[in-house]
């Protein structure tokens, strides 16, 4: 008996030291992928600028980075998705940006390092008009900090939501705004979405995904289960270029373990219901159709989420003084992370021309 005591705890310790082996071999390697990303990305141009730091916006700690080649550049401002995502992990992702623009990534409210500062208690605080009442003083901040009169704004998916509002409330801050993963009319956008998983589930005879559609029901949602269920299935038949947009936190030098743990909380528990509803239930066509400065819209043609053709058809509706639709093949809702040297390309192309100095 007591020799099999002595196996079973032999066992036991060496499936620990092996697991501590593990542990220890990974996080190693995160320290040097890390230390190999902090150096490719590092800025070394005379007029450059890489700084990072907590403003106060709307009464509260908030984060932003600030990064780019030649701090002459225009700025241009990412509204990330969400809400509760962060595009700072993208950092290496969007680097050749830096090239030709002085790149801003601002964790919202309730998301990554401004949530690591506040806390939850943030989430009740958290709406379409406070954030992006957020996000106009965050472009304040950056025209004083920058000393540029305008900037160009970029809102992808729900950050197209809070871009939108933006746009409306204070043009005089922008150049131009660009849309992706533009939201627009989006009770409409779930019918087609669900309708899509639904039958690309029928077609694989994937019953368990059926099962859980059906269990939840066509759209609207009413709780935060049958939207994680809903956006769990989507998630599963988007384009192959969705399936993993963008770069992992795991080599972002900017992201400790804490920052990751809390761009996880932040993406998956802080947000209210509350939240959810208003982007779901938004409907962009209430605001009017006329912008005074330049609208662009990038659309992923296979985007499942915000698809294109809705995207096109409020694009359609609006008025602005200058407005272009650019559609992405092969790109789904994440386009700017998928292919973001073509995202640039467009970028540089048809955008960064009109933010010009006086």
């Amino acid at each position: 008996m007591h020799r099999i005591l002595r196996v079973a705890k032999f066992i036991v310790l060496s499936l620990v030291a092996l697991f501590l082996i593990a542990v220890g071999t990974l996080l190693a390697l995160r320290v040097h992928r890390q230390h190999v990303t902090s150096r490719a990305i590092a800025i070394h141009m005379p007029n450059g600028i890489d700084e990072g730091m907590y403003v106060k916006i709307g009464r509260i700690d908030q984060w932003i980075q600030i990064r780019g080649q030649d701090r002459n550049n225009p700025v241009l401002l990412c509204l990330h998705g969400g809400p509760g995502g962060s595009w700072l992990a993208q950092t290496a992702l969007l680097l050749p940006w830096e090239k030709t623009f002085t790149v801003v990534q601002w964790d919202q409210r309730g998301a990554g390092k401004t949530l690591e500062s506040t806390g939850q208690s943030v989430a009740a605080t958290m709406s379409v008009d406070r954030m992006a009442q957020d996000g106009i003083e965050v472009s304040e901040f950056l025209r004083n900090h920058l000393h540029q009169e305008k900037i160009v704004l970029l809102g992808f998916s729900w950050g197209s939501l809070l871009g939108i509002h933006m746009v409306k409330q204070r043009p005089d801050l922008f150049y131009a705004y660009v849309g992706t993963g533009q939201v627009s009319d989006m009770p409409k956008a779930q019918q087609m979405s669900y309708t899509y998983v639904l039958e690309k589930a029928r077609a694989a005879n994937d019953t368990r995904t059926l099962r859980g559609l059906e269990s939840i029901g066509p759209p609207p949602f009413d709780s935060m289960e049958k939207i994680g269920l809903f956006f769990q299935a989507l998630g599963k038949y988007e384009c192959e270029s969705d399936q993993n947009p963008g770069v992992g936190v795991f080599s972002a030098p900017q992201y400790s373990l804490r920052d990751i743990y809390y761009l996880m909380k932040g993406f998956s528990q802080v947000p209210p219901f509350r939240v959810y509803h208003e982007m779901l239930s938004a409907d962009l066509y209430s605001l009017g159709p006329d912008f005074k400065i330049p609208i662009f819209f990038f659309q992923g043609a296979e985007d499942e989420r915000t698809p294109a053709p809705l995207a096109k058809g409020y694009f359609e509706w609006i008025n602005a003084p200058l407005k272009q639709f650019v559609l992405f093949d092969g790109a789904g809702h994440f386009a700017a992370l998928s292919m973001p040297d073509r995202f640039l390309q467009e970028l540089v192309t048809r955008v960064r021309p009109l933010a010009v100095q006086p």
